[in-house]
């Protein structure tokens, strides 16, 4: 005889007692579900027996119940560690001190509350609770729990004649069943508690997860109702078929999505978000078709009626203040653990870097109530704040690059030129990146063990990467990119395994650009000065700063902690790329900052439900000072002033002394006549024989006719009107040359600094820059790529503002007023000792903490390309 798949009885009981076994051994079958599902058929068709279905599902239920007994007493410790995966040692102690005087009760009561049977079973092999005892008891719980189900099922057969609408009705009263017990459960743990805000999550505290799954079903529910009325090619003929398709699109988004996309990622990455909803409307299209009297015409139809669900599930999930991070944690909490037992193993760190963002404007958001997650950690003294001096080149790729590898030796600024390659480099440019890392990396980066990074230039030798420039797989030398386990791939599986994260960005991105726009039109209505061009292309690259690249990165970090990974650093670029164009602290500004604190609200609670304790740590790689583009204040970019200038053209009448003396100097020398011929290169020359480069508030001179660094004698012989023009000018506050007879000197316009011998002649020219200033500048001279003139932007104490040389209203990249104050907010826990100069002195800093809560030292690539080749 032949026997179809659809046959019940021959396939059902089978079917039954396989699904229960599994169920009962590996928690991944939802076997109240297939108890409840059988029996709604048993009531709706002959082909199943109700009391078979009892009796087998007690079978199964109890046969798998004495196998988890077995391993947990007699099987090797491997085994049990597997089923004892995520339960808390706690726990399991409490229970084995319970098994002695009530322990029949424990199982009976272990079996029909929800996650309680594994570690009652585990607690009972451990004190090798009696077979005579265990069986019965078992017996009596599987017993009781196949009937507590079956009822379910029972009614929903009762309720429809349809044996699939009646497996569907009884599969959603167990997970009605279900939710209400988790409640019961939570309240009973919660009684007696004192959990305060920063407890394990706003969710667990308030019970709404379960809540949620109602909520939020219910608003599809009434969705597909108004979808029938206006989507056109969509519609359904009887009540009962939206409870039903809101049941089989939650099954299909939260259960069915996240294993297909394992293979679609790429599709979902390179589409941002859009191929998802190709895949999913598809996915719609067919599974509708199940349901009796629904009709859904064609592909297009089905892509709307995913898009209009997605986007009502995220509204709602938005007011109802849902934390999307915890239900991500609780889903995934149930996946097997691979690698260490995270309870053992010391607490990770993640560092939070704020990009730009000054100390004092810091210390202002925080007062002012911009950033109350920070000021919330400050008033409970959980955490320190203060302030570190960056170097003079106060910009991300100098600060980041010393942060994470230790080192930002010869990178001048955001941008220099190379003479000897003829070649400018640019931090934000993938090849020069490559290029600077390699340069800077000797494998024992901050983040060489196991660490990660998300949107920072380089990688600190991280293993898992994402939004990395310097990780671009294709630019990476092989030496640099064979380690990198997870490329591109951190962070991108968990945000796009969430279809309503691509609804939420993308309108997001789109209320940003539209922000973005009012704000500029405000600006020049209101005719707020300094400001600068906010056009073109622009709303949508700050859109995708502060929405795209920020969302894809918290992701990313959520992923880290559930990884269990064990430091973390991570960039949020918004705040950096507003203040450039709006101001620092404008309102659209302070908006991004109050966002930006929002998720690390949202981080801070998320690393309170890994799988390890975490410390969070915010700092800022440097702060921005603000001032009036160089170009539109004074007539001309520095560039082409400092090429009229070595071209032999005045650069303004001379009154200060130093430009004076210099004349003085060039005439007693006797001018020599620029004769070199200028030979052809890639870069631009802004006079012959000369390149100028700006990079914020610093810009370079290089002069390409003479190898290696030209002393100021020289320069004066050859340019004797470019020295006095320069120091003249009232949008310059100091230069650095080099002396053959003084060695370093930096000149201003009413005095000099000799630094080799801290000599000052007239005023000193950086007296307004900060104590540090001297040494800081002293050290890039001794750079061996240290421009042939380097120039820094004249800072005005009194108005707190300095002239940017790159078309920006707030800048950074060299010294004076906020720009080299950077923050740095830390647990109390960790000790700070003397000043933090230099992203350097932060990067030895972060390692003593790293290594005082125990994590193993990193090796240099080398040994641990030896390591895994031994392995």
């Amino acid at each position: 005889m032949n026997i179809g798949w659809t046959d019940m009885s021959a396939i059902g009981y089978p079917t039954l007692f396989l699904g229960v076994l599994l169920g009962s051994i590996v928690p991944i079958v939802p076997t109240g579900a297939v108890v409840g599902a059988a029996a709604a058929v048993a009531m709706t068709t002959p082909h199943l027996s109700l009391p078979l279905v009892l009796l087998i599902a007690t079978v199964a239920a109890m046969l798998g119940d004495v196998l988890t007994y077995a391993i947990a007493r007699l099987g090797s410790e491997a085994a049990v560690r597997w089923f004892a995966r995520g339960e808390r040692p706690e726990r399991l102690e409490n229970m084995r001190e319970r098994l002695g005087n009530r322990g029949w009760q424990l199982i009976v009561v272990g079996r029909l509350v929800p996650a309680g049977r594994i570690p009652v079973l585990l607690a009972a092999g451990a004190v090798a609770y009696p077979w005579r005892r265990l069986l019965p008891s078992v017996f009596a719980a599987c017993l009781l729990w196949a009937v507590a189900y079956a009822l379910l099922g029972v009614l929903s057969g009762g309720l429809f004649d349809s044996p699939l609408i009646a497996t569907l009705l009884a599969a959603a009263l167990v997970l009605v069943v279900t939710v209400g017990l988790n409640l019961i459960a939570r309240h009973r743990r919660r009684k007696g508690k004192d959990m305060t805000t920063h407890g394990p999550g706003r969710l667990v505290r308030g019970g709404r997860h379960s809540a949620r799954v109602l909520l939020v079903w219910a608003a599809v529910i009434g969705t597909l109702y108004g979808l029938d009325v206006l989507l056109p090619g969509f519609s359904m003929t009887s009540w009962w078929q939206p409870v039903v398709c809101a049941l089989l699109l939650g099954l299909l988004t939260s259960v069915v999505w996240p294993l297909v996309l394992r293979v679609a990622l790429p599709l979902a990455l390179f589409t941002l978000g859009i191929g998802s909803y190709l895949l999913l409307g598809a996915a719609t299209l067919a599974l509708f078709t199940l349901v009796p009297g629904v009709r859904i015409d064609g592909l297009r139809t089905g892509v709307f009626l995913v898009l209009g669900v997605t986007l009502i599930t995220a509204v709602v999930s938005s007011l109802l203040s849902v934390d999307q991070d915890e239900l991500y944690f609780r889903r995934a909490a149930r996946r097997s653990k691979r690698g260490p037992d995270l309870g053992r193993v010391p607490p990770g760190v993640i560092f939070l870097q704020v990009d730009g963002l000054g100390y004092d404007v810091a210390r202002r958001a925080i007062r002012d109530g911009d950033m109350p997650t920070l000021a919330r950690w400050l008033a409970e003294d959980s955490h320190t704040l203060r302030r570190w001096q960056t170097d003079w080149s106060s910009q991300t790729g100098a600060s980041v690059c010393g942060i994470l590898h230790g080192s930002n030796e010869n990178i001048l600024g955001f941008r220099w030129y190379e003479k000897d390659r003829d070649h400018v480099m640019g931090c934000a440019h993938p090849a020069d990146a490559v290029e600077i890392e390699r340069r800077h990396s000797d494998g024992r980066g901050l983040l060489a063990e196991g660490g990660a990074s998300h949107g920072n230039l380089f990688t600190g030798d991280a293993p898992h990467v994402s939004f990395t420039l310097s990780a671009i797989s294709v630019l990476l030398p092989r030496k640099l990119r064979g380690h990198r386990t997870d490329r591109m791939g951190s962070g991108y599986y968990s945000y796009f395994a969430n279809p309503a994260n691509a609804v939420r960005t993308f309108f997001g991105y789109f209320a940003e650009v539209g922000r973005e726009i009012i704000a500029s039109t405000r600006q020049r209505r209101a005719d707020v000065r300094p400001r600068v061009h906010r056009g073109g292309f622009y709303p949508f690259a700050r859109a995708g700063a502060t929405v795209i690249a920020r969302d894809v990165v918290v992701h990313a970090i959520l992923d880290d902690m559930l990884a269990g990974r064990p430091v973390v650093y991570a960039d949020l670029l918004g705040y950096d790329e507003v203040a450039h164009h709006s101001g620092i602290e404008r309102h659209d500004s302070l908006a991004v900052l109050r966002e930006i604190d929002r998720h690390i609200g949202r981080l801070y609670r998320a690393s309170k439900l890994g799988p390890r304790p975490y410390h969070l740590v915010v700092l800022s790689d440097h702060g921005q000072t603000q001032g009036q583009h160089f170009a539109e204040r004074f007539g001309e970019p520095v560039e082409e002033f400092v090429g009229r200038c070595a071209g032999g053209q005045e650069g303004g009448r001379p009154d200060g002394p130093v430009s004076s003396r210099l004349r003085e100097r060039a005439r007693d020398r006797g001018h020599i006549e620029h004769s070199h011929p200028d030979a052809p290169g890639a870069v631009r020359r802004v006079a012959p024989g000369v390149v100028a480069c700006a990079s914020g508030h610093m810009a370079m001179v290089s002069f390409t006719e003479f190898d290696g660094r030209v002393p100021m004698e020289t320069i004066e012989a050859e340019y004797p009107k470019l020295l006095p023009a320069l120091v003249d000018h009232p949008g310059i506050g100091f230069v650095l040359v080099r002396s053959s007879e003084h060695g370093p000197v930096v000149l201003g316009r009413d005095g000099a600094h000799r630094l080799a011998t801290g000599v000052v002649l007239g005023s000193d020219p950086l007296a307004e820059y900060g104590e540090h200033a001297p040494e800081l500048v002293r050290r890039v001279d001794g750079f061996d790529n240290c421009a042939d003139i380097m120039i820094n932007s004249r800072y005005d104490p009194e108005t707190d503002d300095a002239p940017p040389f790159e078309p920006h209203v707030g800048s950074h990249g060299g010294l004076g007023g906020p720009q080299e104050g950077g923050f740095l907010v830390y647990p109390k826990e960790f000790t700070v000792s003397g000043e933090l100069v230099g992203a350097e002195s932060l990067h030895r800093l972060f390692r003593s903490w790293i290594d005082g809560l125990g994590h193993p030292a990193p090796v240099e690539e080398q040994e641990r390309a030896e390591a895994r080749v031994a392995g």
